[in-house]
């Protein structure tokens, strides 16, 4: 009966196989690996007993211990909310003036908005509030419904053309698409429009003709001096901020197709507080 190949070092059997030269001991498992694979099922063991552990139909093993994430997580989040409390009802309690003039919960009420400004309106607005192509920017002082912290705080809760019963409500009428102007008056006013902010030089015939178009059709939201009115949230004119941009093209657009932003309202997601640690937020990036 052969009795296998030893390694002529060790004097151990090989079991045959070979790589490159390399040979393969026949050598049993250390008893470390043996040590370790019962240390790791007694304690396996023991969590299955104390910690939850098996599913069952409609709940599972709860364990000695009784242990439950959910539970550690609701104590933290309570601790959190004492730890919150005392800035927190000061803030609740005093207005925007009384807040304007406390340095201190002023101070706490931006730290704080500014995670709460992240997770809910950087998303739009983006991360350092300079908006984008149809979304606002919040740090250049041209606001649309009023900038004080009580009108973005109204602003925050009814939200913009939403489903709040006390929305903000604002649209542009399509002047083109609804056949309302001719293509050339549309034209001639968007060359208008610019003029008006002082984008564009105009003759005097087409700045005539501009006025009666804007006039009858534009001032009525906008204001007879193209300055907007945040009764209906009707952009200025003349300012040079501009939400879709202020390019003759996309001014054509927009007087062609109209325009109809939407915010969404936060009263439902956000508590009372921290809608007004978010205005405060809001109001500190105009600042």
């Amino acid at each position: 009966m052969s009795v296998g190949e030893r390694d002529p070092h060790t004097g151990i059997h090989t079991t045959g196989h070979e790589w490159s030269g390399i040979k393969e001991l026949d050598t049993p498992i250390p008893r470390i690996v043996f040590a370790c694979y019962a240390v790791v099922f007694i304690v396996a063991l023991v969590m299955w007993v104390l910690l939850p552990a098996w599913p069952l139909v409609n709940s599972y093993t709860s364990g000695l211990m009784g242990f439950s994430q959910r539970d550690y997580v609701r104590g933290q989040l309570a601790d959190a909310d004492l730890r919150r409390a005392e800035w927190s009802d000061r803030i609740a309690a005093m207005d925007f003036g009384e807040l304007a003039a406390d340095p201190e919960a002023r101070t706490v009420a931006i730290e704080t908005g500014e995670s709460l400004f992240i997770d809910n309106c950087a998303v739009c607005h983006g991360r350092d509030g300079r908006g984008g192509p149809g979304f606002p920017d919040l740090t250049d002082g041209a606001w649309l419904w009023g900038g004080t912290p009580e009108d973005i705080h109204e602003t925050l809760r009814v939200g913009i053309n939403s489903g709040h019963d006390e929305t903000r409500f604002g649209q542009m009428p399509a002047f083109g698409r609804d056949e309302m102007l001719e293509r050339d008056e549309i034209r001639l006013l968007a060359t208008y429009v610019q003029h008006l902010s002082g984008l564009e030089e105009a003759d005097g015939d087409t700045v005539a003709q501009g006025e009666v178009l804007f006039a009858d059709n534009c001032a009525s939201c906008h204001g007879e001096d193209a300055r907007g009115g945040i009764e209906f949230g009707a952009p200025d004119l003349t300012d040079g901020y501009w939400i879709y941009g202020g390019d003759r093209e996309t001014i054509y657009e927009s007087l062609f197709r109209g325009r109809q932003g939407h915010m969404p309202h936060w009263s439902g997601r956000l508590s009372p507080v921290q809608l007004r640690v978010l205005s405060l937020y809001v109001d500190s990036l105009n600042q």
